[in-house]
């Protein structure tokens, strides 16, 4: 398995990843061709400072995604932090540790970076989600809230 850094020929394969359950079925749109939406985020995210998505592939398959974002900030005596969101394990590899050894790549990112934190959000609903979470040192420390607009 490797990791690196995704480009557009992935993106295919990480919205897969992410309409793959039951929330991201009602939230993501995986057809084909993939809606131009899709297009528009990721060159968002490649062109933000900071922002990036990281595969996890096998045979040059991907198999699993998260994004992360570097986020400097002022609080914490302008301690800088790392956002993990859309995390994704196909479920044919799941149970093999890919999941963990993902976030290792994230957070030595995140070290890299001097960041003080590493923070997420998860739907409520997960809680195999939140079990994971918990088992790689996560707190559930604060709670979040959302607008959607």
């Amino acid at each position: 398995m490797k990791f690196r850094k995704a480009n557009k020929k992935d993106l295919h394969s990480i919205v897969r990843l992410l309409a793959d359950d039951e929330l991201g079925a009602q939230r993501e749109h995986f057809t084909e061709p993939l809606p131009e939406v899709y297009y528009d985020a990721f060159n968002a995210i490649e062109s933000q400072i900071g922002n990036q998505i990281i595969v996890a592939t096998e045979n040059e398959q991907v198999i699993g995604c998260l994004q992360l974002t570097i986020i400097p900030g002022l609080a914490r005596q302008g301690m800088r932090r790392a956002q993990i969101e859309g995390v994704r394990i196909d479920r044919a590899y799941r149970g093999r540790q890919i999941g963990e050894k993902l976030f290792e790549e994230a957070i030595s990112i995140a070290k890299s970076e001097k960041c003080g934190m590493v923070q997420l959000t998860t739907d409520k609903q997960r809680s195999d989600a939140h079990r994971f979470y918990e088992r790689l040192g996560f707190l559930a420390s604060h709670e979040g809230m959302k607008l959607m607009l």
